[in-house]
């Protein structure tokens, strides 16, 4: 079966780092869109980033372009996601997702379109 393990979350400050990854198995990587969402306490699940299975074409949220970066390796099933400059507001619980095959840009920042999900990791930043 599908699974999606994320790592990397922890307790950061203010404008430091973390990278995430997203490690996948019992699907052909290479065919999937990847994506990272956020849910944050008592706010629904948002997206972050995206990368498209076909040309690894990469969508961020307005909130995160410029400091977060996306990135596959279908050699490894692993999709990362690099955060820099991480504000209080970043704090959330991350989650990785999978979908065969999504394509077009308003699909892939659709929570709905995702069919495989990650248990999610805590990412923390204190101010």
């Amino acid at each position: 079966q599908v699974q999606l393990v994320e790592s990397g979350g922890g307790l950061v400050q203010a404008g430091g780092s973390l990278r995430l990854s997203c490690a996948a198995s019992g699907l052909a990587f290479s065919t999937y869109t990847m994506a990272w969402f956020r849910q944050a306490p008592g706010k629904e699940r948002e997206f972050v980033a995206a990368t498209r299975w076909s040309d690894s074409s990469t969508y961020y949220a307005d909130s995160v372009k410029g400091r977060f970066t996306i990135s596959r390796d279908n050699a490894k099933n692993t999709v990362y996601l690099q955060m820099n400059s991480l504000k209080p507001e970043d704090t959330a619980v991350y989650y990785c997702a999978a979908d065969l095959y999504l394509s077009s840009r308003s699909s892939v920042t659709r929570k709905y379109e995702y069919d495989y999900w990650g248990q999610g990791t805590q990412v923390t930043v204190s101010s």
